[in-house]
């Protein structure tokens, strides 16, 4: 029987060293563990940035399949509370959009669930520094996924897609991450290149260098 981890009974924002890399998946998995193990968990995506128009208006996959993984119904708008249609950087799709992402808005939707549930798994878009607004003055950054991650005050799971280049990408993440001053749980390599002959050789090369645990997320109990 597989058993899950203490850090992962509890409430967590996903991120990934990039977009593409997997998080969903992590997160899906994630849910039908915690359900497993009894908690009543939920999937939230704040921002999704590429959707399709249906008969109930704007859906992400992504968002959807966080919803259909979560033990416990809730409204889609509770699920993904900024839906953009445009796939592309946050902050690209909402300005063309003619929307504003609120972090309070998010934090409101966050607070509902919490009400609804023992725990829950937060997947943000795209990397951990990707812009949701443009900077109050030239040279600032302006605020990104990890001022999300900081109002809802989570720890955090860092998603790393194992392939070429994802050793740099995770340490730069790792380091922004530790910046932020939130609880950094551990991190789960995800093989998403399955012809990259280095997997192993860089997954221990990351175990050597990042400062917390490599988890195993099990499909179930």
């Amino acid at each position: 029987m597989n058993v899950l981890p203490a850090e992962l009974r509890q409430s967590l924002f996903i991120t990934g060293t990039d977009t593409g890399v997997g998080k969903t998946w992590v997160a899906t998995r994630l849910l039908h563990a915690q359900g497993g193990a009894g908690l009543r968990a939920a999937g939230m995506k704040p921002v999704a940035a590429g959707a399709e128009m249906t008969s109930h208006g704007l859906r992400n996959d992504d968002a959807l399949d966080l919803q259909a993984a979560s033990g416990v119904r809730l409204p889609y708008e509770w699920v993904n509370p900024c839906c953009l249609p445009e796939a592309t950087s946050p902050h690209l799709a909402a300005h063309r959009a003619g929307q504003a992402i609120n972090i309070g808005a998010i934090k409101q939707a966050f607070d509902r669930i919490c009400a609804e549930t023992d725990v829950i798994v937060v997947e943000g878009a795209g990397g951990w520094l990707a812009p949701i607004d443009e900077p109050a003055r030239s040279g600032e950054a302006g605020p990104t996924m990890a001022d999300i991650a900081l109002a809802l005050q989570l720890p955090v799971l860092l998603v790393v897609g194992i392939r070429l280049g994802c050793i740099s990408h995770a340490l730069l993440t790792a380091g922004a991450i530790q910046r932020s001053g939130l609880r950094w749980v551990g991190w789960v390599a995800n093989p998403i290149d399955p012809d990259f002959a280095d997997r192993d050789d860089y997954v221990q090369a990351l175990r050597q260098r990042l400062p917390v645990p490599l988890l195993s997320i099990p499909s179930s109990p």
